[in-house]
């Protein structure tokens, strides 16, 4: 469900509407004297507000309370259709548009699918063979929204060289740059470095703060790299937690000075979750006769080593 973009406070805005909606929905059948239907949207209400309250309190999990949700609402539709009075169709729309909007595509395509058989049986006043026409067309409806999103979404992700969450070249367009500085360098007879920067305390920082101290420490590293390098240095995103910031006409002194500064620039930023930013940065030159490959190797091979931890012994 992580990869469905849906804001926090819309996610807050929703649960505080169902909660609303439940609420009103008792208060209906109470003022109509249906009593014996109204055990269910009580029941729901304290459940929908437990879900919020989830919502609210575990900013790391995101499927349970979405979850809560989605079945709260298909609970209460079916205890409406099996219980009197009749309940009109159009109610089905709204445990179908609540699948799609919390779900990702697919699930929700395949939950929708799943669940025909029970609403084709559910004793429905009016139900008849056109009721289908009209529910796929409701599915359909809600689908493609979602669909062309989602197509959009990897249209843009094929065609931006950055990565997602930081302002940085994604692997594939880093190699792209690499194999091009390498060429360069050889034509024009220039030198090439290479600094390698392992973030340790990225993994840490989302197992232990969520998502947002992630881009915290992403984006404290992306802007001194912009303040600490020239224009046409490029910093990329090898894997996780380890960058690539390569060096064009750069000698392996001028790395090192590199090193020494940006190692500096970092060290003076403190943030909230995870205290002083640490950063181990190591040097990488190709050797005389390396291919981009080559180079390519000895820099994942230099990554390994600093992503490993330190040896105490």
């Amino acid at each position: 469900m992580s990869e469905y973009p849906m804001s926090r406070r819309l996610m807050t805005l929703i649960h505080a509407a169902a909660i609303l909606l439940m609420a009103g929905y008792a208060a209906w059948r109470y003022t109509t004297g249906h009593y014996a239907t109204l055990f269910t949207p009580l029941f729901m209400t304290l459940v929908l507000l437990a879900a919020l309250l989830l919502h609210l309190f575990r900013s790391s999990s995101t499927f349970l309370p979405r979850t809560i949700l989605l079945v709260a609402t298909y609970l209460t539709i079916l205890a409406a259709i099996w219980q009197p009075p009749d309940v009109s169709l159009i109610w089905l729309g709204l445990p179908l548009a609540a699948t799609f909007l919390l779900l990702p595509l697919w699930h929700a395509v395949a939950i929708s699918a799943l669940l025909v058989p029970v609403w084709w049986l559910a004793p429905l006043h009016g139900a008849s063979p056109s009721w289908i026409t009209g529910f796929l067309a409701t599915a359909l409806l809600l689908a493609l929204p979602r669909w062309e999103h989602a197509r959009r979404r990897n249209l843009l992700r094929a065609t931006d060289p950055h990565d997602g969450e930081c302002d940085a070249y994604h692997p594939d367009a880093l190699e792209e740059r690499l194999h091009t500085e390498h060429q360069r360098a050889l034509v024009l007879g220039r030198e090439l470095a290479a600094l390698v920067i392992h973030l340790p305390q990225l993994d840490m920082a989302g197992e232990q703060f969520g998502h947002r101290a992630q881009l915290a420490l992403l984006t404290t590293l992306c802007h001194e790299v912009g303040q600490q390098c020239r224009e046409y240095d490029a910093l990329g995103r090898a894997s996780s937690a380890t960058f690539w910031l390569l060096l064009p006409a750069t000698s392996e002194s001028g790395a090192l000075l590199v090193r020494e500064r940006l190692t500096r620039a970092l060290s003076r930023h403190v943030l909230v979750e995870t205290g002083q930013l640490e950063t181990r940065i190591g040097v990488c030159l190709p050797r005389h006769g390396d291919n981009a490959e080559d180079y390519i190797h000895r820099l994942n091979t230099r990554s390994e080593a600093l992503a490993s931890p330190p040896d105490t012994t």
